[in-house]
């Protein structure tokens, strides 16, 4: 096996075109960690906003971008019973910190990743770690939701929504989520009960009585969602801690509102998978590059409006 590998390293921080091909030392795994040939790397946000200004500025020398991992576990460390050699394995290792998914290896922690669901490839399967732990993590701990219960969903259409859906569904959650009316049909395919289309009415004028809302969007969304929340209810923003609304506006509306970050979490893993498995969640692609193409995936990203998820292709 080549010393050597392939990644994906920002020259500085700012536009796409900073992004560029490198080739770097291959990691090799440590104790309890495996090393993961990397097939698929999703593009998330956070992606992004990262190569454009630096993001929490966590970062190896040179920073390699990407957060998801789906690949083949190439080689085990120390210790490591979890998996072995030609496992098959997804997973988020390593966040907040970068854990380089734009390469051809990456080495983490085992329990920062599970066996993938057979019922997905690669490609589908990078799509769903963040936003999966993202959503699982802010329904079932955060906002401890309970069957039942109303969740409406900003952005649901997008990479992190689609997600957030299926998953509130799933967890008996009465599911609503704001998007183009051109993506309706494609989020009641995915079990929402109701879609508000926000580009031609206001959903704070429409919708009241909701437990939880799921904010990836920020700006006034936050601000605006207080308002259909019933007392007691919960805000949650993903898009950042500026976003949260003043805790005197929350507790003015007798509603609770705060900022989560995702973390690694491999028993939040062996639920999505058993979702995945259930037939209760599936990740919806909407391009596929290749790695030497980030630069055009974080265009695609930044520029919005996408139906599901960006992925580069690693291997095959």
């Amino acid at each position: 096996m080549s010393a050597s590998m392939r990644a994906i390293s920002p020259r500085s921080w700012g536009p796409p075109e900073v992004l560029v091909e490198v080739e770097v030392e291959r990691p090799e795994p440590g104790p309890t960690e495996v090393l993961v040939r990397v097939h698929a790397a999703g593009v998330n946000a956070t992606d992004w906003k990262s190569r454009s200004h630096g993001g929490l500025q966590l970062w190896d020398d040179p920073p390699i971008l990407g957060h998801d991992v789906s690949g083949v576990v190439e080689a085990v460390g120390l210790g490591v019973t979890l998996y072995q050699a030609g496992d098959e394995v997804f997973g988020m290792p390593r966040f907040p910190w970068q854990a380089g998914a734009y390469a051809e290896y990456v080495a983490a922690p085992a329990r920062h990743f599970a066996l993938k669901p057979a019922s997905i490839d690669h490609i589908e399967a990078a799509a769903l770690p963040l936003t999966g732990l993202t959503a699982w993590q802010a329904l079932t701990e955060t906002a401890k939701l309970r069957p039942g219960q109303r969740v409406l969903v900003h952005g649901a259409a997008g990479g992190f929504g689609h997600v957030a859906v299926q998953i509130a569904k799933a967890l008996g959650a009465h599911v609503i989520g704001t998007a183009r009316s051109s993506k309706h049909r494609f989020l009641r395919e995915l079990g929402a009960d109701e879609v508000v289309d926000y580009t031609s009415v206001d959903f704070a004028q429409v919708l009241s009585d909701i437990d939880v809302v799921l904010d990836p969007v920020g700006g006034d969304y936050a601000s605006r969602s207080l308002r259909v929340l019933r007392r007691g209810g919960a805000l949650i923003s993903l898009a950042g801690w500026e976003d949260v609304p003043a805790q005197a506006e929350a507790e003015a509306s007798g509603v609770s509102a705060g900022f989560t970050l995702v973390e690694p979490d491999y028993s939040g893993l062996l639920a999505i998978a058993g979702l995945v498995r259930a037939g209760n969640l599936r990740p919806e692609v909407s391009t596929v590059l290749l790695l030497e193409q980030a630069a055009a995936a974080h265009r695609l990203a930044e520029r919005g409006g996408n139906t599901g998820k960006i992925i580069l292709r690693v291997a095959e």
